[in-house]
């Protein structure tokens, strides 16, 4: 069987599939220090990466990410990060993968942080080499699919997908990250979730759709219904726990699993078929999301 079947075969059993939670709050939370670097975790405390992976399978997830989303040179280079990037990418794969057992592994790739020309200095090229590397050593740890989280710009995930297909054949999902402003949901760079779609349907993916950004999983309600209508695809959606918050001089996610999960009814009902959560959420959020996601279904069969 192959994965893109096993996908299929799992949405086909379960109708909606569970994704997992955050991965750097969640680090955060665990003792990460600050000005440390999410990723290097992956070689100075791989028990740590393991332990999240863990709890988020344990908390009922169908599919779980690794802890490789700015996992790229550019910004591994920022963090003061001069090691092997294939490398960190391929153990990040390892660990969750040791963790999830027959359990589905998405490789998390994030932006690069910087921005093409003309608002920054790097052209497409450059980025296509970037996500390269990073993939190379993504594929080598053998994940079951590839997931471009948290992108803004149609540019720059292109680029990510181009250096994803010259390199695998896994299947490969795109999730944008909006934000609401006085004309509706769209990314920093202006794109709205009807663009995003129609930028992407005819690009050998697998999976659209988002997470993150400054909206609240009642507003990524209304962000499916308007990306369902424009595809066919599987829709992602991954909601931080509610819009962060500055509280003792730290940024905090204020919604709690039971107000997460009253809507997820609503995003089922919008289209979503894979559900998980971004900042801030844990896997009580994931565990509660589990349950609501198993009580819907189970209505609609004694209905």
């Amino acid at each position: 069987m192959t994965t893109m079947n096993k996908l299929q075969k799992l949405l086909k059993e379960k109708k909606v599939l569970v994704a997992d939670g955050a991965w750097g709050t969640e680090l955060i939370k665990r003792g990460l220090g600050e000005g440390n670097y999410p990723e290097v975790c992956n070689l100075n405390n791989p028990y740590l990466v393991e332990e999240i992976a863990h709890d988020y399978i344990y908390a009922g997830a169908d599919i779980i990410l690794t802890n490789t989303f700015g996992a790229n040179r550019l910004k591994l280079k920022r963090a003061g990060f001069s090691g092997d990037i294939k490398g960190i990418n391929k153990i990040g794969v390892k660990l969750s993968k040791k963790e999830a057992g027959d359990y589905l592994v998405f490789a998390s790739i994030g932006p690069t942080g910087e921005l093409l020309k003309p608002l920054g200095t790097f052209d497409e090229t450059d980025f296509i080499e970037v996500f390269s590397e990073q993939v190379k050593g993504l594929v080598e740890g053998k994940p079951d699919g590839i997931i471009i989280e948290t992108m803004s710009d149609a540019k720059e995930a292109l680029c990510a997908l181009e250096a994803v297909r010259k390199i695998s054949s896994l299947p490969v999902g795109i999730s944008f990250s909006f934000n609401k402003g006085h004309k509706g949901f769209a990314t920093m760079m202006g794109l709205s979730p009807e663009q995003v779609v129609k930028t992407f349907i005819n690009k050998k993916i697998d999976i659209i759709g988002a997470n993150c950004g400054s909206v609240t999983i009642e507003d990524m309600i209304d962000v499916a219904r308007t990306m369902k209508k424009f595809t066919s695809l599987p829709l992602w959606i991954k909601p931080n726990a509610g819009l962060p918050l500055l509280k003792d001089k730290k940024i905090v996610y204020p919604q709690t699993p039971e107000e997460i999960t009253s809507f997820i009814p609503g995003l089922i009902g919008a289209g979503a078929k894979i559900i998980g959560g971004c900042c801030g959420t844990t896997p009580e959020h994931i565990k509660g999301i589990r349950e609501r996601v198993d009580e819907y279904f189970s209505k609609k069969q004694i209905k």
